[in-house]
């Protein structure tokens, strides 16, 4: 089983949509997608309901999810962390113990822009086109990422 983590900040509106594009795209019984917040304040809130309208647009429905804060254990847990923006990979990365740790830990928009050094805007305070443009990226970005796991699974 490869288990792969999505974060954002608050786990509400960037990471919940990649969570449920990743699992939209990947064999669940070969994968487990999760996701959370490097910021506990939306703890067990639903994701945003601008994001699950996105996702609901797009035939995902990501409703179930209830945020969370990423744990220091989830290093252990997790094959692939999925951060982004730099932000978060600063904040996720300072948690890391070992190298070996952070060496999981990967902006997501890498996967898709190599060397473009992108990051996945946070919608939050913004329209519902912030979402759809969020949407588009995560979509590209999980595609990429899906066919890259999938084939290098053991």
């Amino acid at each position: 089983m490869t288990n792969i983590l999505m974060i954002c900040l608050g786990n509400i509106c960037r990471s919940p949509l990649a969570e449920g594009l990743m699992r939209s795209k990947l064999n669940f019984t070969k994968f487990k997608v999760d996701s959370a917040g490097t910021s506990g304040g939306h703890k067990g809130q639903a994701p945003d309901k601008r994001s699950i309208a996105i996702a609901k647009k797009n035939g995902l429905d990501i409703t179930n999810q209830k945020s969370r804060k990423l744990l220091k254990e989830d290093f252990q847990k997790f094959d692939y962390i999925y951060v982004m923006d730099q932000s978060n990979y600063d904040d996720v990365t300072s948690l890391a113990s070992t190298e070996e740790e952070k060496k999981k830990v990967i902006k997501i928009l890498d996967e898709a822009f190599p060397d473009e050094n992108l990051d996945v805007p946070d919608p939050y305070y913004g329209g519902t086109q912030g979402f759809e443009s969020v949407y588009r990226m995560l979509d590209r970005a999980t595609d990429v990422i899906a066919k890259r796991i999938d084939n290098t699974r053991e």
